[in-house]
C-alpha cells in the first residue's frame, strides 16, 4: 500500500526502529525490495536519487515503483532522494511520490532555508512529506553514486557535520518533517573505518524532536546502527552494499556457468541476493519487532 513518509516514520520512532530506504534505479531492486519488506512484515521506502537519472529517468522509473507500491501488501513509502532541483522535486509530487527531499545542503545556511522552506509549502498543501539536509554528508570516489562528486579529502573533517544549535533553528523556520544530518557516515564504500559522531545525533536529535536521516548506511557496524537508531535516527538510506551484492551474486553465476548462460538466470540470480541483502538490512534496522 501507499504510504507517506510522516506516518511511517513516527510509528518508526515509537517503536525506537528504523525504516530502510532503498534507491532502486532498476526493476530488479524495486522488486527485490518489495519481496523482502513483504516477507518481513515491514514498511520500506522506495527512492530514486535525482542523481540516477543517467541510469533511468524519474518519468521511467517513478511509475513503476508507484506501481509496486500501490500493490504491495505493506507500507511503502515513494521518495525523492537528493532533489537539487526545483523541477525535478515538483515533477516528483506531480507523478505521485508521497515524500521529496529538498537536498540544499551545499548552500549557505539562510539559502538552504529559504529553499527548503519554499519546498516545504508546497509539499505539505498536497500532503506530502518533505526530507531537508543541514551539513555535510562526504561521499566516497568509490561507490558515491547519486550524481555527487567524490569528496573523499575531506572525510574526517567534523566542522562540517551538523551542527545541533543551527538544526534547531533550520527545522524551526522550514517545518521539514525528518532531517539528514552529518555526522561522519559516506556515500559509497568507507576507504578507512568510519569514526562516527554519535553523540552528534543524540544532541541534534534532542534540539530539533523530528526523525533523524542516516545517509551513507552502507558500511556502518551493527552496533552503531543501533546506537544511532536509539540517537534519533528513523530513517537509513542504503544502496551501495546491496549493489555490491547483487553484482558480486552474478559474477559468481558467471564464473560457475562460463560456457553457457541466459539473461533471465542472470535477472533471477541477482534479484534473489539483492532480497537477501535487503532482509539483512531491514532486520537490523528494526531491532526485533515483527509487524507494522
Amino acid at each position: 500500500m501507499l504510504a507517506g513518509l510522516r506516518g511511517v516514520l513516527a510509528n518508526a520512532r515509537a517503536e525506537k526502529t528504523a525504516i530502510a530506504a532503498f534507491n532502486v534505479p532498476n526493476l530488479e531492486m524495486v522488486r527485490a525490495a518489495i519481496q523482502a519488506a513483504e516477507e518481513l512484515e515491514r514498511p520500506v521506502i522506495l527512492q530514486h536519487a535525482q542523481g540516477h537519472d543517467s541510469l533511468i529517468p524519474l518519468e521511467e522509473i517513478g511509475p513503476i515503483m508507484l506501481d509496486y507500491a500501490k500493490r504491495s501488501n505493506v507500507p511503502v513509502v515513494v521518495h525523492l532522494d537528493h532533489g537539487k532541483s526545483f523541477d525535478a522535486i515538483v515533477r516528483a509530487m506531480k507523478m505521485g511520490f508521497t515524500s521529496v527531499m529538498i537536498d540544499a545542503s551545499d548552500l549557505p545556511f539562510e539559502e538552504n532555508i529559504a529553499r527548503t522552506k519554499e519546498i516545504v509549502k508546497i509539499a505539505h498543501s498536497l500532503g506530502i512529506s518533505v526530507e531537508a539536509e543541514l551539513g555535510h554528508v562526504f561521499t566516497s570516489s568509490l561507490g558515491g553514486g547519486e550524481g555527487r562528486a567524490p569528496d573523499d579529502e575531506k572525510i574526517g573533517e567534523t566542522d562540517i557535520y551538523t551542527d545541533p544549535k543551527q538544526a534547531k533553528q533550520f527545522v524551526a523556520e522550514t517545518n521539514a518533517d525528518c532531517l539528514a544530518i552529518a555526522f561522519g557516515t559516506v556515500h559509497g564504500i568507507y576507504l578507512k573505518e568510519p569514526k562516527l559522531d554519535l553523540n552528534r545525533v543524540k544532541q541534534v536529535y534532542e534540539e530539533v524532536g523530528i526523525p533523524l536521516v542516516m545517509h551513507g548506511g552502507s558500511g556502518v557496524s551493527e552496533e552503531d546502527y543501533q546506537i544511532a537508531i536509539d540517537n534519533g535516527i528513523t530513517k537509513i538510506n542504503y544502496y551501495t552494499y546491496a549493489n555490491k551484492a547483487g553484482a558480486a551474486a552474478l559474477a559468481h553465476y558467471l564464473a560457475q556457468h562460463s560456457k553457457e548462460y541466459f539473461l533471465e538466470d542472470c535477472v533471477e540470480m541477482t534479484t534473489k541476493a539483492l532480497k537477501s541483502d535487503y532482509q539483512k538490512a531491514i532486520n537490523s534496522f528494526n531491532r526485533g519487532a515483527t509487524s507494522y
